[in-house]
C-alpha cells in the first residue's frame, strides 16, 4: 500500500513513497497473483525457487533479486505470490510429497499456520546464527508457540516516537527521552502544553486513516496489561484507558484529523508524536539535525511495542535444503540486511551498524528500532494474526472503544464489556490462536479476558 502524497511528503520521490509504503505492514501487503511453480526442485537451470509474499511490486522484487545475486553465489529464482496462495501451495506440495519450493519468505502470520507439519525445523540453523544478534523476542516469535524454530527472522518494520529537539526543554527532570515511561510522557505533554500557553504540543494519529488502533493494540495494552485479547477488559485495562483519557486531554484536539503524523510534525502543529516509521519519515527531511526518533514509552508491565516481522522458512521435504539454508545465511548477514533497508526500507533483525550514507530519516529510525527491540523490558506485539477479512472489524473495536471512552466520556468498564462481546464473536468465528503479546497456544482459540 503506497503512502498517499501529502504536502509533508512531497519532497520524497514517487519511488521513495512506494518504498516506504511497503513498510506499512500494519495494513495488507501489496501482493501480486502467485503463479504456479512448475519446475521440479527449483526454478530451472538449477536455480532454487524462493517464493515470497513480501516485496512483490515489480520494483521491489527486482531489488531483492539484485540483493540475492550479490549475497549468494548460486542461482535463485525469486517468485512472488499472496499469502493465502503461498500457504496453499506449500500445503499441497508437502501433502503430495512433491515439494518444488525451496525457500519461503513471508510475514510471521504466513508461517504460524504452517508450523509443524509443513515447515522444516530450523532450530539448528537458529543456533548457528546466534552470533548475529537476534533479539530474544524475535527468536521466541519464530517458534510459533512451540519449542522449535520454524523460520529465521528476515526483516522488520515498527512504530516509534518522533521528537523535535526543541521539545526536550520541557522533558521532566531525570527523564531519559530514549527510555521514557508513560507517566513521564504524560508529564512531558502537560509541561509542553503549559509552556505554550495551553496549546498542546503532542499528537496522535487519530484521523480516519490513522493507526491509533495499533497504538492501543501494540503499545498501551501490552505496556499496562502485559497482554491484549486475554486482558481486554481487565482491571489493568481500565487503568490504561483512564491514563489515555488524561493523555488525550494534553494532546492536540486536531489529532482526530491526523492520518500521517509526519505532516503535522513537519508543519509545526506538534513537536512530539507516535506513528508507524513509514508515516514519520517525512518529518525530518528539511532539517534532520533538529529531530530525534526514540522508542515508545514503557508502562507498569514493560515497554510494549508492535513490530511487523518477515521471516525465511523451508517447506518440509524441500529439495536442496542445505542450499536453501545457505541463502538464509546470506540474507542474515548484517551488510545484506542493511542493503535491504537501503533498497526496500525494512529494518534489520540482526545487529548491524548503520552506515552514514543512508538518508537521515532512515538513520534516525534505524537506531530507534534497534534500541526499542533491545529494551530489557520490551514486550513484543504483533498485528492480529489469522483474522483475514475480519481484521478490520478487530481494529474497529479498538477505535470504537476510544471514541466512546476518550472522546464521549462513556463508562470504561461498561464499554469494554460491550466491545468484548464483539471481539468474542469474531474470534469464535475465525477460531485462531492468540498472537503476541498474548500466550500463543497452537490449536486453541484465543479467548477474550
Amino acid at each position: 500500500m503506497a503512502i498517499p502524497r501529502s504536502p509533508a511528503s512531497a519532497q520524497l520521490s514517487r519511488r521513495d513513497v512506494l518504498r516506504w509504503g511497503l513498510a506499512l505492514g500494519a495494513a495488507a501487503p501489496l501482493l501480486s497473483a502467485c503463479g504456479g511453480v512448475s519446475t521440479s526442485g527449483g526454478g530451472g537451470d538449477g536455480a532454487l525457487t524462493f517464493l515470497s509474499t513480501q516485496f512483490t511490486p515489480v520494483e521491489e522484487a527486482e531489488r531483492v533479486r539484485g540483493i540475492l545475486k550479490d549475497a549468494y553465489p548460486g542461482r535463485v529464482s525469486y517468485v512472488v505470490g499472496d499469502s493465502s496462495q503461498a500457504g496453499t501451495q506449500v500445503r499441497s506440495q508437502v501433502s503430495s510429497g512433491d515439494v518444488r519450493i525451496n525457500l519461503l519468505g513471508g510475514l510471521h502470520g504466513d508461517f504460524t499456520p504452517l508450523a509443524g507439519d509443513n515447515l522444516e525445523d530450523l532450530s539448528d540453523l537458529m543456533r548457528e546464527l546466534s552470533d548475529k544478534g537476534y533479539s530474544s523476542n524475535l527468536q521466541e516469535l519464530a517458534k510459533a508457540g512451540t519449542d522449535r524454530t520454524w523460520y529465521i527472522p528476515w526483516a522488520q518494520a515498527t512504530y516509534l516516537l518522533a521528537v523535535k529537539k526543541s521539545a526536550l526543554e520541557h522533558l521532566p527532570s531525570g527523564a531519559d527521552v530514549k527510555a521514557l515511561t508513560y507517566d513521564q510522557y504524560l508529564d512531558w505533554a502537560i509541561a509542553a502544553r503549559r509552556a505554550n500557553g495551553g496549546k498542546a504540543q503532542f499528537g496522535l494519529p487519530a484521523g480516519p486513516k490513522g493507526l491509533l488502533h495499533r497504538f492501543l493494540q501494540g503499545h498501551l495494552y501490552p505496556s499496562y496489561t502485559g497482554a491484549l485479547v486475554t486482558a481486554f477488559r481487565s482491571d489493568d485495562a481500565v487503568t490504561m484507558w483512564k491514563y489515555l483519557k488524561e493523555l488525550w486531554a494534553n494532546t492536540t484536539p486536531a489529532s482526530t484529523n491526523f492520518d500521517f503524523m509526519q505532516e503535522p510534525l513537519a508543519a509545526g502543529q506538534v513537536t512530539v508524536a507516535w506513528d508507524h516509521a513509514a508515516r514519520l519519515v517525512g518529518a525530518p527531511q528539511a532539517a534532520p539535525d533538529d529531530w530525534m526518533m526514540v522508542p515508545a514509552p514503557a508502562g507498569p508491565k514493560g515497554r510494549g511495542y508492535m513490530t511487523v516481522v518477515l521471516g525465511l522458512g523451508i517447506p518440509k521435504g524441500a529439495p536442496h535444503a542445505d542450499k536453501a539454508k545457505d541463502v538464509i545465511k546470506a540474507l542474515s548477514q548484517p551488510k545484506t540486511q542493511i542493503e535491504l533497508l537501503r533498497q526496500n526500507a525494512f529494518f534489520p533483525t540482526v545487529k548491524a551498524e548503520i552506515p552514514a550514507d543512508l538518508p537521515p530519516a532512515i538513520r534516525l529510525e534505524a537506531d530507534a528500532v534497534r534500541a526499542q527491540q533491545e529494551a530489557p523490558n520490551g514486550i513484543l506485539s504483533l498485528p492480529p494474526v489469522g483474522l483475514g477479512k475480519r481484521d478490520g472489524e478487530m481494529s474497529k473495536i479498538f477505535r470504537d472503544a476510544f471514541t466512546a471512552i476518550v472522546l464521549e466520556g462513556a463508562d470504561v468498564r461498561r464499554t469494554l464489556d460491550s466491545q468484548a462481546k464483539n471481539m468474542k464473536t469474531i474470534l469464535d468465528e475465525v477460531k485462531v490462536p492468540c498472537w503476541a503479546p498474548d500466550p500463543v497456544v497452537p490449536g486453541q482459540t484465543c479467548a477474550v479476558g
